[in-house]
C-alpha cells in the first residue's frame, strides 16, 4: 500500500481538505487499494476535531467525502512509515524536516511543488484568510497532479492526466 500523508498547521483546513480530495480522486481512478491518503498537523490544537466549516463546505458543494476526518498530530511513525509526506507550506515542511532529523522518510515535499505552472510555493492557510474556495482549487489541482506522480513513479495504470 502506497500511503500519502498531508500536514498543514492544525489539521482542521488545508490537510484535511486534500486528505478528502485524494481519496475521492483514489477511487475514482479505481486505485483504492494500492494507495491511502490521511492527514496531520504539526500542532496539536485541534485534535478530535472535524473539519472546519470552510472546509466542509467545499468538499460538499464538490460531493467529496469527509467522513471519518479528524484532527490528530502528526508522529515521526507517519514520516517513517509513510511514502509521500506532503506539506501545505514551507513552515510547516520545515517543521517534518526538523522531525525527521537523520531519520529515513518517505518523499517529503510541498504539495505546490507538484504544480509546475504555478508562481505560488505555499497554499495559504483559509483559517486565516477565508479564503475556501481558492484553497480548494489549488488542493485539486495538487492533488491531481500528485497523483498523476505516483501513479508514474509507481507504474500503476497508464499515467495520464487524470481530469479536472
Amino acid at each position: 500500500m502506497i500511503k500519502v500523508v498531508f500536514v498543514c498547521l492544525g489539521n482542521i483546513c488545508r490537510s484535511p481538505m486534500a486528505e478528502g480530495i485524494m481519496r475521492h480522486l483514489i477511487e475514482k481512478e479505481g486505485l483504492s487499494g494500492l494507495i491511502s491518503a490521511d492527514s496531520a498537523g504539526t500542532g496539536n490544537w485541534h485534535i478530535g476535531k472535524g473539519p472546519h466549516e470552510g472546509t466542509r463546505r467545499m468538499l460538499e458543494e464538490n460531493q467529496i467525502s469527509f467522513e471519518g476526518i479528524t484532527a490528530r498530530q502528526v508522529s515521526m511513525g507517519d514520516l517513517t512509515e509513510s511514502d509521500y509526506i506532503i506539506a501545505m507550506d514551507n513552515e510547516n515542511l520545515g517543521f517534518l524536516r526538523r522531525l525527521a532529523g537523520y531519520s529515513k522518510t518517505g518523499y517529503v515535499g510541498r504539495l505546490m511543488d507538484f504544480v509546475p505552472d504555478s508562481d505560488i510555493a505555499d497554499v495559504p492557510d483559509p483559517y486565516y484568510t477565508d479564503n475556501f474556495e481558492e484553497v480548494y482549487d489549488m488542493v485539486y489541482n495538487g492533488c491531481r497532479l500528485l497523483l498523476n506522480r505516483i501513479m508514474k513513479d509507481h507504474h500503476l495504470k497508464e499515467a495520464g492526466d487524470i481530469d479536472e
